[in-house]
């Protein structure tokens, strides 16, 4: 039996927790990450060194490694003290490796092979280029990093949303988004870590075009300030438009709540569990409802600069990727 095709797209942490998941299953896998990451340490390596952005996909790689738990750990490691407070070592290993290769995609695929990871992880586009945003009212946000810190955004509206220097695809991505079996979007950061691979010339016209089943792994928290007033068939109708046709098959929808203290502590700031609304008839998505919440307490490194942002209440790795491998057994045929 030939081994299934699943393609995801998304990047950061979510596409760390899905990825986790997957690779414990016979099935070929090509992460599509986004490209666009400008903060942290990620940030501070593209401005002193003129590289791209290594976070999003060094999280991908780690995830997909079969390698010892010490070499995984040292790619995830963050100093705390000096010169390097705050930078991770993955991140300074993947941008020398750029470095050397004077390409960052062979580089990834270099590190591809120290990690023994299973499967591909790919940038968008090898294209150094940036994430903006304009407001209804003008006002234009600079950076993926200016754009997660900005909680006026759905207050004012967006006019906008695009990447400057425009972006290619890279020819890797859309050979594998066309090839495959199941095409899996998210979670992520909305408008941070899903939207800009879409923005990427390419990568929307390639899933339009695909004969694979789509998934979208719907958030668990909407964002303040930005998708605060979205419901569920807001996300869809947003990602769609983003793709360009309603091109969504499935929706993962968890209904395994946190505990209480945590529902409180996210409505604190602002942000509240994503609903369904209402009986949309005229859905054209099969809504796959189902407890994919993770149980386990997040560790973090106190000298990670982006602390205060990590998310608490996440998806399971297993759950989530035992439900998508329901949908590869009963919905991928060809």
């Amino acid at each position: 039996m030939t081994r299934k095709k699943i393609v995801t797209i998304g990047g950061g942490t979510g596409s760390f927790t899905l990825l986790g998941g997957l690779k414990k299953y016979p099935v070929d896998i090509s992460a599509i990450v986004s490209m666009m990451d400008d903060g942290g340490s990620t940030g501070i390596l593209r401005d002193e060194l003129g590289v791209l952005p290594p976070g999003d996909v060094r999280q991908c790689l780690v995830a997909l490694s079969d390698s010892s738990e010490m070499l995984r750990k040292l790619m995830n490691y963050r100093f705390d003290k000096g010169g390097l407070k705050g930078h991770n070592f993955g991140n300074i290993f993947l941008s020398a490796l750029e470095k050397i290769n004077g390409n960052f995609s062979k580089g990834v695929e270099q590190a591809s092979q120290i990690l023994n990871v299973k499967g591909e992880v790919i940038p968008v586009t090898d294209d150094d280029t940036n994430l903006f945003l304009q407001l209804q009212n003008g006002k234009l946000i600079k950076g993926e990093n200016e754009i997660n810190h900005n909680f006026e955004i759905e207050k004012i509206g967006i006019k906008k949303i695009y990447l400057n220097p425009r972006a290619k695809a890279s020819k890797k991505a859309v050979q594998r988004i066309l090839e495959a079996d199941l095409i899996v979007i998210g979670p992520g950061n909305y408008y941070c870590s899903i939207v800009p691979n879409f923005l990427v010339k390419g990568i929307s016209e390639a899933v339009a075009r695909s004969k694979a089943k789509v998934v979208f792994n719907c958030n668990l928290v909407n964002k303040r300030g930005q998708t605060e007033k979205f419901d569920l068939d807001e996300y869809l109708k947003s990602i769609n438009k983003f793709i360009g046709k309603d091109r969504i098959d499935f929706v993962v929808f968890n209904t395994k709540k946190p505990s209480q203290d945590l529902i409180k502590k996210y409505a604190n700031k602002g942000e509240h569990l994503i609903e369904i609304k209402k009986n949309n008839l005229k859905r054209k998505y099969k809504i796959i409802r189902t407890n994919v919440l993770g149980k386990k307490e997040i560790e973090y490194n106190l000298a990670d600069a982006l602390l205060e942002e990590r998310s608490l209440i996440r998806h399971d790795s297993e759950k989530l990727a035992k439900v998508l491998m329901k949908i590869v057994e009963q919905y991928c045929f060809r």
